[in-house]
Parts: structure tokens; C-alpha cells; sequence
């Protein structure tokens, strides 16, 4: 690990009224003090008599007491460069456990360079991206799935990946990973002692005992891994596509959800013949939109390959909003789309209500409890059918509503303390999973408690590799090399 003294610029580059830089490291303090004057030594060395002597015998940051701030100037020579407020945080008890020091100055880009070029000639250097946090994990401030909070915390988009954020910062997601852990460790301390002094440790039953052991700790991984994708969801919202016939509704649907004409509307079929993808807030949470082409069979090309586009991404969508135009038959599209619902959440949107409905709400039950009898699959709990109007301005605060009941208050809920957002933790946990599953197998084979510890170990180093005590250099570099400047 690099031990220099870093420092970056930890506010965005705007016309803001403050802008502050972050030095972290051994000369942290020793490095701003060469800058920095306090108000009074300011006032001496504004005379400039006896300046020497002054900056010989100035008040220095070293010497403070932690968490104090500090107001002042940063001086370059015989120039002022700014009046500014120091903060000091002394180590180990900081953000990186090292020496800190915070200029707050006041914003502009041409201050923040100036300031940052005085601290690099007097022997700080450019931090790279996610350093001040790497060092946090490294002088173990901090565990690795605490530190990926922290970019998570500062990329949220809404109010549900802000909370799992701030519950994994905190260590929600450690707490559970570090007693899984030593649940493991205790089985495979105790299989080692037994192997190396049979005498004093009695293994009779000891397999049906860790049978069940194991059985607990495997619920609570797959309890993880099952609501990660809620996780997931809640990280980064909710993947909506608009699927229906052409001249159902969907662009309109669309304008109306964004409050602004977004999407062309116009009474040709096949208007949209490629995606429109959009970001709403709805209920605390995100929606990524998409409006596809109208699924119906058509030679033209175009078209074609946009209605394949519209196919592919309701494969992955978590959510599809199908829109009916109720005031004409359902006919062979439709039967498609309803087919395209298999396996998904979906809510139904009879629109055009405010015309002469043709389909029912009644229709499209019956015809969802048919395909559930002929596929083996059902539709029921996963659906919703809601009478809009987007010309009229109808049903769309129903269609919010139901959206945050589907996902708030069903299968998917976000109120669990520790939610999985992290694909490379599922990922872990699913090793683990495996390697648990091996050790059972070896139970129920009846083999020998030498060949439990080597799968014990392994789901052990799984789970370590979620909280960083598994980890290479390599894994570590990528991570933080994602994290923003300056954090």
C-alpha cells in the first residue's frame, strides 16, 4: 500500500459557493501548514515585516487538537489565494484512519487548481479514484462491502437504494456475512481438533448434528441470494417495458407518465419503431421506461427489427406495462403479448376507456386463467388490470399506486434490513452456497469428517470474499478504480 500524503478535489467542478480538497496521509497536516495562515499570523505577515520570522513561528495545524476547524488564508509566496476553513481530523480516528486535513474554499474551478497546485509542490500528489476510500478498507476503517456502500451511497437514485446504502455503510450486510462466518469456523475448528485428538472430542452423531447446522446457514444464504434481485431492483430501479399493438396507447401512456411530449404520438400505425427509454420517480423509487415498437406481424423492415427489439428487452424487463386498446377486439397480437407475460409482473391497461370499451377487464381474466390451464403456468399475484385514459388524463394515479403495491407490498419488498445490491456478492453467496450443499452431500454419503472441512473452508473464503478478508490486489484495484475523485 501507497503511505504518501494524497489529495483531491472532493466537490463536483461548478459555480457553487464552496469547494473543498481533501489531503489524507502521514504529512497531511505538515503539507497544508506550508500553505496555510491563521487569521492572526495573517494579519503579522500582511504587515510584511518580519515575515521570516513569522512563518518560522506561525501557529501550525500539527499542533491542534482533532475535529477542530480552522479559519485562515492559503498563501503562495507573496500572494493570497484564498480565505479559507480548515478542518483536521487526526488519526486513527478519520475517515482513511490516517492524518486529514479539509480546505474548504471558496468555489470556482480556477481556486480549487491553484490550491491543489500548492499542495502537490509541497509534496502531496493527486489521489486516484476511490483512494481516500481504499485507504479506509486497507488501514481497516472499514470492510470491502462497507466501502462499496459508500459509491453506492453517493450513486443512488432514489429513496430505497439510498436506504440499503446507508443500512450497508453501517455494516448490515457485514454483520450477517462475519456470523455465517464464525458459525463456519466453530464447525471447522471443532472437525480439526477431533482429527488431530480423537480421545477428547466425540464425533458420534456429529454428522446429523452439522446436518442441521448447515441446513440453518444454508437458509439464511439463500434468504440473501433469493432478494437479491430485489436488491438489484432497488439499486437501480425498476426495468419497465411498454408492450401493445400499434395505436394502442403506449407513446401517450408514456408522455403522460413524463408530463411532457417526449415520445411522437400520431394516429399512423407503426409510429415507433424503435425504443424509447425514459427515467421517472415513482413512489421513492426509479423506472427505467421503455417504449417499443407495437407488436403486430409487418413486412416492413424497420418495423420488423424494432418489434424484435420490443421482444428482447420484455425478456429481461422486471416489470411490462401491456396496453390495450379497448375500444377494438383483441385479435392474434394480442394473444402473442399475453403469451410474452408468462413469468413476469405485468399490469394490464385497458386504454381509450373514455370511448366505447369493447374489452373488458373480464375478457382479459379469462382469457390469463385459460393460457395458466394450457401452459402449467400461473398468471395469478403477478397482474393487475387498471381502465385508463391517456387522451383523458385517466387511471394513471391507479397505475402508480399499483405499481408500489406490486413491488412494496408483494413478492418484492424492500423493508428487509439487509438487501443484496451488489452482483459480486450474490455471486459469493452463491459459491458459498454450493460449497455448503457439497458438504452435505458428503453427510449423506456417509464419508468421513476429514472431507467436510475442505468444502466448510471453502463456503468460508465465499463469504470472505463479500466483506474483503478474501480478496487479491486485483479484485481491490478494480473496485475502487470505479469510485468517483476525491472519495
Amino acid at each position: 500500500m501507497k503511505t504518501d500524503t494524497i489529495a483531491a478535489i472532493a466537490t463536483a467542478f461548478s459555480e457553487s459557493g464552496i469547494g473543498i480538497i481533501r489531503i489524507s496521509g502521514e504529512d497531511a497536516l505538515k503539507i497544508t501548514d506550508k500553505i496555510f495562515f491563521c487569521k492572526k499570523d495573517f494579519d503579522e505577515w500582511s504587515s510584511k515585516k518580519n515575515r521570516k520570522e513569522i512563518e518560522a513561528k506561525k501557529f501550525s495545524l500539527e499542533s491542534v487538537k482533532t475535529y477542530t476547524l480552522h479559519y485562515g488564508f492559503i498563501v503562495d509566496g507573496d500572494s493570497v489565494i484564498d480565505e479559507v476553513l480548515v478542518s483536521v481530523m487526526k488519526a486513527p480516528k478519520s475517515y482513511t484512519a490516517e492524518d486529514v486535513a479539509e480546505i474548504n474554499c471558496h468555489g470556482g474551478i480556477l481556486i480549487l487548481q491553484k490550491v491543489m497546485e500548492l499542495l502537490i509542490k509541497n509534496g502531496a500528489r493527486v489521489a486516484e479514484p476511490g483512494e481516500f476510500t481504499k485507504r479506509a478498507f486497507l488501514n481497516g476503517r472499514m470492510d470491502l462491502s462497507e466501502a462499496e456502500a459508500v459509491m453506492d451511497l453517493i450513486q443512488s437514485k432514489n429513496e430505497f437504494a439510498l436506504q440499503a446504502s446507508v443500512g450497508q455503510l453501517k455494516g448490515s450486510v457485514s454483520a450477517v456475512i462475519k456470523e455465517l462466518r464464525r458459525e463456519i469456523i466453530y464447525e471447522i475448528a471443532f472437525i480439526e481438533s477431533a482429527l488431530d485428538d480423537p480421545e477428547n472430542y466425540n464425533t458420534d452423531g456429529y454428522d446429523r448434528k452439522l446436518s442441521c447446522i448447515l441446513e440453518n446457514i444454508d437458509g439464511k444464504i439463500r434468504n440473501l441470494i433469493d432478494h437479491a434481485d430485489d436488491g438489484r431492483i432497488l439499486k437501480e430501479g425498476i426495468r419497465t417495458v411498454i408492450l401493445g399493438k400499434p395505436n394502442a396507447g403506449k407513446s401517450s401512456f408514456l408522455n403522460e407518465l413524463l408530463g411532457e411530449e417526449k415520445a411522437i404520438v400520431t394516429n399512423i400505425a407503426g409510429t415507433t419503431r424503435d425504443v424509447l427509454e425514459e427515467t421517472i420517480k415513482l413512489g421513492g423509487i426509479s423506472l427505467h421506461i421503455m417504449d417499443t415498437a407495437g407488436i403486430r406481424k409487418t413486412e416492413d423492415t424497420v418495423e420488423k427489427i424494432g418489434v424484435e427489439k420490443a421482444k428482447k428487452y420484455a425478456q429481461k424487463a422486471d416489470l411490462i406495462v401491456y396496453i390495450v386498446d379497448s375500444s377494438v377486439d383483441l385479435d392474434e397480437s394480442d394473444e402473442e403479448i399475453l403469451d410474452i407475460l408468462r413469468e413476469k409482473h405485468f399490469i394490464v391497461l385497458l386504454n381509450k376507456s373514455d370511448l366505447n370499451m369493447v374489452v373488458t377487464e373480464k375478457e382479459i381474466s379469462d382469457k390469463l386463467r385459460n393460457l395458466s390451464a394450457s401452459h402449467e403456468s400461473s398468471y395469478v399475484d403477478r397482474y393487475s388490470i387498471i381502465k385508463i385514459s391517456a387522451l383523458k388524463h385517466q387511471g394513471i394515479d391507479e397505475f402508480e399506486r399499483t405499481v408500489g403495491r406490486m413491488f412494496f407490498q408483494g413478492d418484492v419488498s424492500f423493508n428487509s434490513e439487509v438487501i443484496i445490491t451488489s452482483m459480486r456478492h450474490k455471486e459469493a453467496l452463491q459459491e458459498a452456497e454450493e460449497s455448503i450443499s457439497m458438504v452435505q452431500k458428503s453427510i449423506e454419503a456417509g464419508m468421513s469428517e476429514d472431507f467436510y472441512s475442505v468444502d466448510l473452508m471453502n463456503a468460508y473464503a465465499a463469504l470472505g470474499k463479500i466483506i474483503g478478508e478474501e480478496v487479491g490486489d486485483d479484485l481491490v484495484n478494480e473496485i475502487f478504480e470505479k469510485f468517483c475523485m476525491g472519495k
